[in-house]
């Protein structure tokens, strides 16, 4: 009798479980959806306070206006910027990632987008290494960043 109601407890759990999956997941194919080109960039080895800006070119290959509500580095030295309008089923746009190359040694970052799509979340990562500049008596190292 208990192995009995217990079986029934266990049943119930699993209908209840696979309809409150079914009524909160979006049919495929139906909504905005992000694509990007690439996911991953690789700044190979770059000199030290080179120019640390990348983009990612995406697409929304879905059938409704894709928002993109936010996008974080996972440091500060990290800075994404992203559209800010809707991007139209079929348009393309990016997401401008700038690293503080100051900083030497290896580059392991990632970028998190959160938006609308049927996949709401998408991490980004960039890696690469950033060297010390050599210098010289003709070449004296840079004093730091150039601001823009």
């Amino acid at each position: 009798m208990k192995k009995s109601i217990l079986l029934f407890g266990i049943l119930i759990s699993s209908i209840f479980a696979v309809n409150a999956q079914s009524s909160t997941a979006k049919p495929s194919g139906d909504g905005p959806e992000i694509t990007f080109d690439t996911e991953v960039i690789d700044y190979g080895t770059i000199d030290r306070y080179a120019d640390g800006v990348r983009e990612f070119t995406f697409t929304n290959t879905g059938n409704q206006p894709l928002i993109i509500s936010n996008s974080r580095g996972s440091c500060g030295c990290t800075v994404p910027s992203w559209p800010k309008e809707p991007i139209k089923p079929g348009e393309k746009g990016s997401i401008k990632v700038k690293y503080a190359t100051d900083r030497v040694g290896p580059i392991n970052k990632s970028v998190t987008v959160t938006s609308n799509a049927t996949n709401p979340t998408t991490v980004l990562r960039i890696k690469g290494t950033v060297k010390d500049v050599q210098t010289t008596p003709e070449k004296p190292a840079p004093a730091g960043p150039v601001e823009n």
